[in-house]
């Protein structure tokens, strides 16, 4: 006969004598990028409330995570629409590398710091 929690769905895992629930759900574990994890640091040193609140509730992985894939898609879809606009091509690579890495570069730390000030140290839950 199962028990209420085993009908829940919710399943168990032996230590010694004891059985103890898996708290943590497997399908809510996501990776965590970059941009994920400067968020978390940034929740932890100065929204320590709502960074507690969300571990406990168990969404602070698919929290993380979501603001993760947020800033990965906005730093590939602006530095891409940043270089067309600055007419930044594959001929202007093979015919000046050095030029195109420094304008690359330039474009890069700028959609950085727009992440940075959208969405890593302004985006609160």
């Amino acid at each position: 006969m199962k028990s209420l929690f085993e009908e829940m769905g919710i399943t168990y895992r032996e230590v010694g004598d004891v059985n103890l629930p898996n708290l943590i759900a497997t399908e809510t574990n996501y990776y965590i990028g970059l941009w994920g994890q400067r968020h978390r640091d940034y929740l932890k040193e100065n929204h320590r409330v709502l960074y507690y609140n969300l571990l406990t509730k168990g969404k602070l992985n698919s929290y993380l995570h979501d603001i993760d894939v947020r800033a990965t898609e906005m730093y590939d879809r602006l530095v891409k629409q940043l270089a067309e606009k600055q007419g930044i091509t594959e001929q202007l690579k093979a015919k000046n590398q050095m030029l195109w890495v420094q304008k690359m570069n330039n474009i890069a730390n700028q959609v950085r710091e727009m992440i940075y000030d959208d969405i890593i140290y302004n985006h609160i839950y």
